[in-house]
């Protein structure tokens, strides 16, 4: 159980660690300037990080489905949203988009496969 909780808390800080990284990234990529995806990079950044913290002071399963929901709508935004022209903002929400995904699964599919480790 203990190697369990030590694999989601690992988890977790990456999805605070891409949260930040999603939070600061309209200032850092230059993409601050343009409303739409800088709001939904600030958003779902501070939703992702509030998700993580959570987390990692109490474990649900179900943060961890809401956190991969929010990486699968990094990776659609920019054409929803209709920003995928600029380069820099699509290529940041798609690959964190990706990486949160990623974190995600895992997390989840450690719940599942809490022996897989051993």
């Amino acid at each position: 159980m203990a190697m369990m909780m030590e694999g989601k808390r690992g988890q977790d800080w990456i999805n605070l660690v891409l949260a930040i990284c999603l939070f600061i990234s309209p200032w850092i990529i230059g993409f601050a300037a343009e409303t739409m995806p800088a709001w939904n990079a600030w958003i779902v950044g501070v939703a992702l990080g509030a998700l993580a913290l959570a987390t990692l002071s109490v474990f649900a399963e179900w943060e961890e489905w809401v956190n991969l929901v929010l990486g699968l709508w990094l990776i659609v935004s920019p054409w929803l949203l209709g920003f995928m022209a600029n380069a820099n903002a699509m290529a940041t929400h798609v690959i964190l988009g990706i990486l949160v995904v990623a974190a995600s699964a895992w997390a989840v599919w450690d719940v599942h496969h809490p022996h897989a480790h051993a």
